[in-house]
């Protein structure tokens, strides 16, 4: 994928919008000194360059009761293209894995995983993920404190 070529009111809309998703059209065109509709129309653009993915929500883990987060370091048997799609597709139907990257290196994939509790967690990697296909390991690393979570990427506003 090419380049975005953005200027400065549009990396300042990207990191208006990133900062704060909920912002409103209005605010954000005063934030990057436009007017509303011209704002709306390169908010609509960007989107439809898939330059902005999406909206979402941050929630509080701990709030919800999800108060483990594990990563793990998966490792296949085999790394054929038709084995690791089939890895992906598993694991994107588990609602407990929230993120899955395939890596180069000693693993093959990083999984972020969240449970209730330590013991759920442990039923998850015994019953599901170490048993899955061609999982021939698995390295796991319980987070104990997040001191930076970011979202999306750094944006230059200058």
């Amino acid at each position: 994928m090419a380049r975005a070529k953005l200027d400065r009111i549009d990396r300042r809309i990207l990191s208006d919008l990133q900062a704060n998703g909920r912002m409103t059209n209005v605010e954000l065109a005063e934030r990057a000194g436009i007017s509303a509709p011209p704002c709306l129309r390169r908010v609509r653009a960007l989107e439809r360059a898939g330059i902005i993915k999406g909206y979402h929500a941050e929630l509080s883990p701990e709030a919800l009761g999800y108060s483990v987060s594990v990563f793990a370091l998966v490792g296949l048997n085999s790394q054929a293209e038709t084995d690791l799609k089939s890895f992906e597709e598993l694991v994107s139907g588990w609602p407990e894995i929230r993120e899955c990257h395939m890596l180069a290196g000693e693993a093959d994939f990083l999984l972020k995983i969240v449970a209730e509790t330590w013991d759920d967690y442990q039923k998850f990697l015994t019953t599901r993920l170490t048993s899955a296909p061609n999982v021939s390991h698995v390295k796991s690393m319980m987070v104990f404190r997040t001191a930076k979570q970011l979202p999306g990427v750094p944006i230059s506003t200058e």
